[in-house]
C-alpha cells in the first residue's frame, strides 16, 4: 500500500507541504489543475509547476484528483468528441511527469453531497452531514434564487460555473436514463482507456457520493453488481477503480470489505474513512476509528492486506478537530490520525504475517 494525501494546492489549502512530509510514510500528493474548467485540456506548463512544487518536499504526483467529465460526455452530445479529444491529450501529458493513476467520476451535475459542512458531533468536533428528509424536500431549482440572492452560497462538491448553469442542466438531464448514461459511459472508456494503456495510466472511477439518486438525477456507480457492470464495459487492467469505503459504506447494503476482496485487481486507488449511518438514512462522516462509526475499517485494511494491495490509499475525509480553519472535509489533523490508524492496523496485519510464515 502507497499512502498519498490529498492537496489542493499552494494558496488553495490551508495545510502546506511541509505539514504533510511529516506524516509519517506519506509518499505523494493527490492533485488536480482545480482552476481548469471540465473538458479543457490541461496545458503542460500548469503541470510541470505542481511536480516542482511537490518534489521540492520529497513527494511524487502520481495520483491526480480529478481530471473532471465534460457534462456533454455524460449527456452523450455531439460535442462530447471535442472534449474526449482534449481528455485524451491530458492523459498524454501526465504520463509524461510520471502520473499513473487518474481518478475520476461520472456524477451527472455535481460531485459529492452533504447538506451540513460542519455538523457538532458529541465530542466537539465538526464533520460532514447528510440529511436525507432535507435532500428528499429539496428542490434544485430554488438554488438556482438563492444563489442570485445570495453570491456566497455553496453546495458542496458544486462547481460555481455548474451552479450558475443549473437550470438548463436539470432540463438537459430531464429525459437521460440509467442506460442512457451506462451507454455514455461505455463510449467514453472505449475512446480513453486505450490512450490510457499506451501510457500505462490507470483511469479508475470514483462511486457515486451518496450511492442512490439525488434530485432525480441518474447514478449507476452505487453497488457491487454496478461495479461489475462497469468493469466489463471494457474489460482492460487499466479500467480501474478508486474505491471509496465512505461512498458506498453510505448505504448499509454494501458491504466493503467484500468488495475489496472481490475488486482487489481492479481498484487503483483506496479511498478509506467512515461514516455513522442512522435509520432514518441519514449520515455522518466520523473519525477513521471502527467504533466510532458503521464500518468495519479494520476488516476493509484487512482485505487490502489479504490481497497484497500494492497500490494507493489516502485517508479521505477527515472531521475538523482542535479549531482547525480549513477546506470542508479535508483539514490536516483527522487525516493525519486516519492514516497513523490505518497505519497502524497494516503494521499489525505485517506483524502477524511474518510470525505465522
Amino acid at each position: 500500500m502507497r499512502m498519498v494525501f490529498r492537496w489542493y494546492g499552494k494558496g488553495n489549502d490551508s495545510v502546506t507541504l511541509d505539514q504533510i512530509r511529516q506524516i509519517p510514510g506519506v509518499e505523494g500528493i493527490v492533485w488536480a489543475l482545480h482552476d481548469m474548467p471540465a473538458g479543457e485540456e490541461w496545458p503542460m506548463e500548469k503541470i510541470l509547476e505542481v511536480k516542482r512544487q511537490a518534489e521540492e518536499y520529497g513527494f511524487n504526483v502520481d495520483v491526480v484528483e480529478s481530471v473532471n467529465v465534460h457534462e456533454d460526455i455524460k449527456l452523450g452530445l455531439p460535442t462530447r468528441d471535442k472534449y474526449i479529444e482534449n481528455y485524451k491529450r491530458t492523459i498524454e501529458k501526465l504520463a509524461k511527469v510520471g502520473v499513473k493513476v487518474i481518478c475520476y467520476n461520472f456524477m451527472p451535475v455535481f460531485d459529492w453531497t452533504r447538506t451540513d459542512l460542519a455538523k457538532k458531533l458529541e465530542d466537539g468536533s465538526t464533520a460532514l452531514f447528510y440529511e436525507t428528509s432535507k435532500v428528499d424536500h429539496m428542490d434544485p431549482i430554488d438554488l438556482v434564487n438563492k444563489i442570485a440572492k445570495n453570491p456566497d452560497f455553496t453546495m458542496p462538491g458544486w462547481e460555481p460555473e455548474r451552479l450558475s448553469k443549473l437550470s438548463s442542466l436539470f432540463e438537459a438531464y430531464k429525459n437521460v436514463t440509467e442506460e442512457d448514461l451506462w451507454h455514455n459511459l461505455k463510449y467514453f472508456l472505449e475512446q480513453i482507456i486505450p490512450v490510457a494503456e499506451v501510457n500505462d495510466i490507470k483511469m479508475a472511477i470514483h462511486p457515486d457520493d451518496p450511492p442512490w439518486s439525488v434530485f432525480g438525477l441518474p447514478r449507476i456507480i452505487t453497488n457491487k453488481e454496478n461495479l461489475r457492470r462497469f468493469l466489463k464495459l471494457v474489460d482492460s487492467p487499466y479500467n480501474c477503480l478508486t474505491l471509496c469505503s465512505g461512498s458506498l459504506g453510505a448505504n448499509p447494503e454494501n458491504n466493503i470489505g467484500e468488495m475489496v476482496r472481490e475488486f482487489a485487481d481492479r481498484i487503483a486507488f483506496a479511498h478509506i474513512r467512515n461514516v455513522r449511518i442512522y435509520e432514518n438514512g441519514d449520515f455522518v462522516e466520523t473519525s477513521h476509528r471502527a467504533c466510532d462509526g458503521s464500518l468495519d475499517i479494520v476488516d476493509i485494511v484487512k482485505a487490502y492486506h489479504e490481497n497484497n494491495f500494492t497500490g494507493y490509499a489516502r485517508p479521505d475525509h477527515g472531521r475538523h478537530i482542535w479549531n482547525e480553519k480549513c477546506r470542508p472535509g479535508y483539514g490536516l489533523y483527522d487525516r493525519a490520525l486516519g492514516i497513523m490508524y490505518i497505519w497502524g492496523i497494516w503494521d499489525t496485519l505485517e506483524k502477524l504475517k511474518k510470525e505465522e510464515s
